[in-house]
């Protein structure tokens, strides 16, 4: 895929950053010496963490140029480095590995839970929140408008790039045996936004991009139009005209 825009990605940056608020809640820690934002994008998240321990040594890990270098303009405290969570490994072992909305983008990533956990610090704590929202019509339309336009030939795999988020026991399975504690649960957030195209901008900056990056100019806003209309129909205006956006996600703190 192309290089991610976090401009576009910003936009909603209140309403990207509370869950990686909520989560960081849940997280059972006092003192941190090292703390790891993996997969921190812009840094809105690696910016709780450095709030949380303004002493600690913060590293944030993506694979983005783009959203590597708009982190570091806004933390420039903090330490930025490339590097992809399904290979990534620690240099030395982090109090707290953090991972809010990227596993999904790695295939098989429950696997890799207990090897993150396992290179944590004794007592360290592993804390990832991953979006569960493919059967929300949000992303249902996405594949309905790919698999039904004259692009479908192009997007033959495009809802592959992401993975299926498992239920919420095949994490506990990953992880137990591995942690002292585990503490699992499930958010629907219900996000207030204007209209129709304020979800498109939205999803755009994320599920979006495997279905627009092999696309020509012309077909994107052909894309769009029609992707547009079927959103339209599927989160009708409220009594005040704003349409309500139904995202579910999954939340996992595991401590060693």
């Amino acid at each position: 895929m192309s290089d991610w825009n976090p401009t576009l990605y910003l936009r909603f940056e209140d309403e990207r950053t509370r869950p990686a608020l909520e989560l960081l809640g849940r997280v059972p820690l006092d003192t941190v010496t090292r703390a790891v934002d993996l997969g921190c994008g812009p840094g809105n998240s690696t910016e709780l963490l450095a709030r949380r321990w303004p002493d600690a040594d913060v590293l944030g890990v993506d694979t983005s140029d783009a959203m590597l270098a708009e982190a570091g303009k806004r933390l420039p405290g903090a330490r930025f480095e490339k590097g992809d969570a399904a290979s990534w490994q620690a240099a030395a072992a982090p109090d707290l590995i953090f991972a809010n909305a990227v596993m999904q983008w790695v295939p098989g990533h429950a696997a890799l839970l207990p090897r993150l956990l396992g290179q944590t610090a004794p007592g360290g704590v592993l804390a990832i929140q991953v979006p569960d929202n493919l059967d929300e019509a949000s992303h249902r339309l996405m594949r309905e408008t790919a698999g039904e336009g004259p692009w479908a030939a192009k997007l033959g795999d495009a809802a592959a790039l992401r993975d299926r988020i498992p239920p919420a026991g095949a994490y506990y399975d990953q992880l137990a045996g591995h942690a002292t504690l585990i503490d699992i649960w499930r958010t629907t957030y219900y996000h207030v936004l204007d209209d129709a195209a304020a979800i498109v901008s939205w999803v755009r900056a994320t599920g979006l991009r495997p279905f627009l990056d092999p696309l020509d100019e012309a077909e994107k806003a052909g894309f769009i139009t029609d992707y547009t209309a079927r959103i339209a129909k599927a989160y009708p205006a409220r009594a005040d005209g704003k349409v309500l956006l139904a995202f579910p996600r999954l939340f996992i703190v595991a401590k060693r």
